[in-house]
């Protein structure tokens, strides 16, 4: 409307006390005439209405309507339209800021956009849709999940009800097979990008909590806002009126002081105002209830406990702050979100996304092309850092031999009952887990396990369930305080155990071992500098024919070493000994055949060692030893004498009577001549004899028929033997020499050892 206010000139009544002739006519100048008088109900008069002269301009009115206007209308009746303006941009910004502001916009935005690839996902159907597919005693699980949770959930206190907001979704969600099909490459790998991105998501959302912070702020403002408006609005709206009275000092002007104004837009502005108040009233009642389910629920927390009895997938994690908030509010909307979202938080849904990529790289063909021969002679398949086992490595029947090494979440299916020639198993730094059936085949067919760990935790604890097991390898940090460590405790039900081998740090052989010491026949230890210590246990292994002990800081030979009649080889490699007088004990060894003491700090050889008769294998290379008794040689069982890296000077002729001897080393000391006897030993295959200080290489050396590898190298020969071509065995690639002195032979000799 053009005009807000018109006034008119009020005509004010004379004071009886003005009685004088200049008030009196100063009065009738400066106003109007008196209407006439109003008709009476008993006397009806019937008066003509006329206008009155005021002698005021446009200009003067419209001078004074904007006078009036400003002095006299109350504010509030002014400025009404305005503070509704006002009071609705803070409304919409109190509402939408947390939405534009970077912190929180970006978390909303992110998971919004996350949030829809997850619920459109063919891997979220695919997940949920296996849930039918389970294997029994998995449904078994569950089964007994769902009637505790029930029990739960009729308790008296309701906790899940009031913790879980997907209780509100009556069905279960169940998903034709037919949508579940196999996955193309291009869907798996957006799946596992999703899987990233959920995981990177989670890590950086649960940090912090700030869009529960804002989105509490903001909701107690607008709460704050409306009592504010409603209070001063119910106090206010009566001073929108229609008529109101201006009295205003412009009688100089315009000839009049008092003025009666009409207010144009009174009576739309208090409609309004009540419409308003109501509209603010619900609105303000819809941030009570808000602020109460702010309060009122646990917004920080968010619990999968429906979804994870529901799907089956019970690895789903709680979640809290930001993540838990944004999953509240999208439970608003749809609970249905929340639900095909959690899929990408399993991380069994995961491996199993994972194992459906394996299974797509990974082919049995490409497999069968990885097979190899280990050191058991067995067929073996190694796989290395891969994400998971694929399940078609159970489609390769002939494999006798599976090696697994530093693969996460390993899960042994009961389709490896398949591999009917499996025998071997390695497992280096994995997790494992293993299904009950493929538990039982693996109690029947294992022969050998090999177990390698960075943790104790790592050990499986299935492994002491082989009743057939007959080697077990053990490599990794095991508790210095063994009485405390019950992990080897269940060794003693291995019955069929034959060989054992523990690579570690232990300070005494564990009672566990002990228990199956009456048919272990081999006991390795492999220290790693710790010292072994209360060796007395080794007495009651009386069938044991191997031991090694390396890398255990003896000082000594152990004395319950000599008690161990059945021992046929004794290796004490990377020890700290230095004199080995209690050798003598050794000839009540009968039996004993190999004896390496190698890398040690042994500086001599005592005289009883002719006393070991029977030895055929004897190792003294690393060591400090400078002198070779002659009393050595009197063991004429010795096939293998090895003395290298030694400080001997000297061989004694009686080396000639080791007729037996086929490999001789003495690499690496300070040995000037060869004795002619050596070449007596017929036999003789290998012979090292380089890095000392001979200087000739005797004729003699063509006797040795079935020679077939010489190392000279690092001497100071200056010319090599024809006779060496008497040597048919040898080859080139046997002789381990420099190229100008394989020169000095003649030319039918080098083209007899180039020959194949």
């Amino acid at each position: 409307m053009q005009d807000k206010i018109i006034c008119l000139p009020k005509r004010v009544q004379p004071s009886q006390n003005h009685s004088s002739v200049s008030n009196v006519s100063q009065a009738v100048a400066s106003t109007t005439p008196l209407p006439p008088p109003k008709p009476s109900p008993t006397n009806p008069v019937t008066v003509e209405m006329k206008g009155l002269k005021t002698d005021l301009d446009l200009q003067q009115y419209s001078f004074i309507n904007q006078m009036c206007y400003e002095r006299a209308l109350h504010w509030y009746a002014k400025y009404f339209p305005y503070l509704v303006l006002i009071h609705t941009l803070v409304f919409m910004l109190c509402s939408n800021f947390w939405f534009k502001f970077p912190g929180s916009s970006s978390k909303i935005e992110h998971f919004i956009s996350i949030l829809g690839k997850c619920f459109d996902s063919p891997w979220t159907t695919r997940a949920l849709s296996e849930v039918s597919g389970e294997d029994s005693e998995d449904k078994d699980n569950r089964k007994n999940n769902m009637s505790r949770s029930n029990t739960i959930q009729s308790g008296p206190e309701g906790s899940l009800v009031n913790s879980q907001s997907l209780k509100s979704i009556p069905e279960k969600f169940v998903v034709d097979k037919s949508t579940a099909g196999a996955l193309d490459k291009k869907e798996g790998e957006q799946a596992k990008a999703l899987f990233e991105k959920v995981k990177k998501f989670r890590l950086h959302v649960e940090e912090g909590d700030i869009l529960y912070a804002m989105y509490v702020r903001q909701t107690v403002l607008k709460v704050i806002k409306f009592l504010i408006i409603i209070a001063y609005n119910s106090a206010l709206v009566s001073k929108v009126q229609f008529t109101v009275d201006c009295n205003v000092d412009i009688q100089d002007m315009t000839g009049y002081k008092n003025f009666s104004c009409n207010h144009t837009m009174a009576h739309l502005f208090s409609k309004l105002s009540f419409c308003y108040l109501c509209f603010v009233s619900i609105y303000g009642l819809t941030c009570l209830y808000t602020l109460y389910w702010l309060f009122y629920r646990s917004l920080r927390e968010y619990s999968f406990e429906y979804v994870r009895q529901e799907t089956g997938i019970d690895d789903i994690p709680d979640v809290k702050n930001d993540f838990a908030f944004m999953l509240h509010m999208i439970d608003q909307y749809d609970p249905l979100y929340s639900k095909r979202f959690a899929v990408f938080l399993s991380e069994v849904s995961e491996n199993k996304l994972k194992q459906l990529n394996l299974n797509n790289e990974w082919t049995p063909d490409k497999l069968r092309q990885k097979l190899q021969t280990n050191a058991h002679n067995r067929l073996e398949l190694p796989l290395i850092m891969l994400s998971g086992l694929p399940d078609t490595v159970f489609e390769i029947t002939e494999l006798q031999s599976l090696k697994l090494e530093i693969i996460k979440n390993v899960m042994i299916p009961a389709t490896i009952a398949q591999l009917d020639n499996l025998q071997e198993l390695s497992l280096h730094q994995c997790s494992v887990k293993i299904h009950s059936a493929a538990l039982s085949f693996l109690k029947e067919n294992l022969k050998v396990l090999s177990v390698k760990f960075d943790d104790m935790r790592e050990l499986p604890p299935w492994m002491y369930g082989l009743r057939n097991l007959e080697e077990l390898y053990l490599v990794g940090s095991l508790s210095h305080d063994i009485p405390k460590n019950v992990t080897l405790e269940s060794l003693r039900d291995l019955k069929s155990l034959k060989i054992l081998s523990i690579k570690s740090n232990v300070s005494k052989i564990p009672q566990a071992v002990v228990d199956v010491s009456s048919h272990l026949q081999k006991m390795c230890i492999h220290n790693d500098g710790t010292k072994l210590v209360m060796l007395n246990n080794l007495k009651k292994m009386t069938n044991l024919t191997e031991l090694e002990l390396v890398h255990c800081d003896l000082e000594r030979i152990p004395h319950a070493v000599f008690s161990l009649l059945s021992l046929q080889e004794l290796d004490l490699k990377e020890n700290n000994l230095k004199s080995i007088e209690e050798i003598v004990s050794f000839q009540h060894l009968r039996k004993l055949t190999v004896l390496k003491l190698w890398h040690n700090s042994i500086t001599y050889i005592p005289e009883h060692i002719k006393k070991l008769t029977s030895l055929e294998r004897l190792s003294f290379s690393h060591n400090k030893i400078e002198v070779l008794p002659s009393h050595l040689f009197l063991c004429n069982k010795i096939r293998y004498l090895d003395l290298s890296y030694n400080d001997i000077r000297f061989i004694p002729p009686e080396v000639g009577v080791l007729q037996s001897l086929q490999y001789f080393s003495i690499t690496c000391n300070k040995v000037e001549s060869l004795p002619d006897e050596l070449y007596f030993c017929k036999k003789l295959k290998t012979l090292k004899i380089g890095k000392n200080s001979l200087s000739v290489l005797s004729p003699k050396i063509g006797n040795l028929l079935f020679l077939s590898y010489l190392d000279v190298k690092g001497n100071h020969f200056e010319i090599l033997p024809p006779e060496l071509g008497d040597c048919r065995a040898l080859k080139r690639a046997g002789l381990v020499v420099e190229d100008a002195l394989f020169e000095t032979l003649p030319s039918d000799v080098r083209e007899q050892m180039k020959t194949e």
